[in-house]
């Protein structure tokens, strides 16, 4: 999970002091210098750590938080307040052109996944928004580069316009964007070439590109990995184009968060998207303020219904719904739940997102192992249909065929049956008190 380290100690710093009836101005002291050590260690620039600790500082040992009733709250909630602001405050919505195209420049080294996030950009465009884009392949140098484009085009069943690899990207942008008007598309996004690293001719060519099109964004891809060099990669683009924003790939992975929490304060320009994976439908929308509350360990609901919506199929849900009153809910309906709960992300992140989850008892170092979840589809996919349908037919030898189609053991048979078992237990008394106090079913939203 993104910011994990820094996550971790920023939540057991801040715990310290939460439930604190008095904060001293030494316990604020002692809980801005380790805020301060671990957003050094997560490789947020020196002068914006500096910067936010002062800020920080002041607003803890103001009048409004030593004389409020919970001190140690208002503390965090200063501290969240800052990071959000550091992050841009609010999220920042795409540009539209007063007459389409809106047109979106996409920059950035080689390396940092432009091409790929511009499917993906293309795709949120239209499923989110009902866009109707065209990609347009101006990378003219790198080996492939048009044909990678194209194939992502063909994965998507979305447009790609090019001209080869002998066209001059600024006709290939310009004419781009005439075929754009033909066909009546309302979004163009331009792929433009990359550079191992920043060089004079490159920004040519992408200043002569701009000059041409008068792009309505100008946004630049970076590899969230890259930490702190992120942010220098981003202050030389933005000294050459006056970028628009930001887009931040790999924030799925091992990185510390440096990029994220330093490339708005030191660009002043704002972070429109995140890469959460390397699937076509996962670039999201950044918001500032719900991976504050992450970072914070206080959940990000919002992130999760967006996804739960997304993910999960409405008219299904319903079904499930009545299934669960009626108490027919199968092994069928269970694998069909794992599927979708699978297609919203991985696990850890899924956990990230619901308040208190690291607090609760025996998750707050459990390791989700998506295995498991693997080894549970392969013991449900080994059983007869009949099986799936009406368990209570399981006997010793039904279950030794199962452990050895799905490659387990009759013990892991047996805890899953166990656990099923529970499960449709646990479903009934949620929907009996329900019943009693409503006079109806339980509602699942998620499910």
């Amino acid at each position: 999970m993104a910011f994990e380290g820094l996550a971790d100690r920023l939540q057991s710093t801040i715990k310290k002091i939460t439930g604190k009836g008095k904060v001293s101005e030494q316990d604020v002291k002692e809980m801005t210098r380790e805020v301060r050590l671990a957003l050094l260690e997560a490789d947020v620039n020196f002068k914006v750590v500096k910067d936010l600790i002062k800020r920080i500082k002041e607003r803890a040992i103001g009048q409004e938080v030593m004389d409020s009733l919970t001190p140690g709250q208002q503390v965090i909630k200063v501290v969240k307040e800052e990071l959000t602001e550091l992050m841009g405050g609010e999220n920042s919505k795409i540009a539209v052109a007063d007459r389409a195209p809106t047109v979106i420049m996409m920059v950035g080294l080689q390396g940092a996944g432009k091409t790929t996030t511009t499917g993906k950009l293309a795709n949120l465009l239209r499923k989110k928004h009902n866009r109707s884009p065209l990609l347009v392949a101006c990378d003219v140098y790198r080996p492939a580069a048009i044909k990678q484009l194209e194939t992502l085009g063909e994965q998507l069943t979305m447009p790609v316009f090019s001209m080869g690899t002998e066209a001059n990207p600024v006709d290939i942008a310009t004419k781009a964007i005439e075929k754009a008007r033909e066909e009546h598309h309302d979004y163009v996004i331009i792929d433009t070439a990359g550079r191992l690293h920043v060089d004079n001719e490159l920004m040519d060519e992408l200043q002569e590109i701009k000059a041409n099109v008068k792009p309505d964004e100008i946004f630049l891809v970076v590899d969230s990995m890259t930490g702190q060099d992120a942010v220098n990669v981003a202050e030389s683009f933005n000294e050459q184009l006056d970028l628009s924003g930001v887009v931040l790939t790999k924030l799925d992975g091992d990185t510390r968060g440096g990029a994220a929490l330093s490339i708005k304060a030191v660009t002043d320009k704002p972070i429109k998207f995140a890469g959460m994976g390397e699937k076509l439908d996962q670039l999201e929308a950044f918001h500032p303020e719900r991976m504050a509350s992450r970072i914070l360990g206080m959940g990000d609901v919002l992130s999760l219904i967006e996804k739960a919506q997304t993910n999960v199929d409405e008219k299904q849900a319903k079904e499930l719904e009545e299934k669960m009153r009626t108490m027919s809910f199968t092994f069928d309906d269970f694998l069909e739940q794992m599927g979708q709960v699978k297609n919203m992300g991985p696990l850890d992140d899924l956990m990230a997102m619901i308040p208190g989850a690291s607090k609760m008892k025996g998750l707050k170092n459990a390791q989700l192992d998506e295995k498991q979840l693997s080894h549970v589809e392969a013991i449900i996919q080994s059983m007869t249909k009949k099986e799936r349908q009406d368990p209570s037919l399981m006997n010793a030898s039904r279950k030794k065929r199962i452990a050895k189609g799905s490659g387990t053991s009759v013990s892991q048979v047996n805890r899953l049956l166990k656990q099923f078992d529970e499960m449709k237990k646990m479903m009934k008394q949620m929907t009996n008190m329900q019943k009693g106090k409503k006079g109806k079913g339980m509602k699942f939203p998620f499910m």
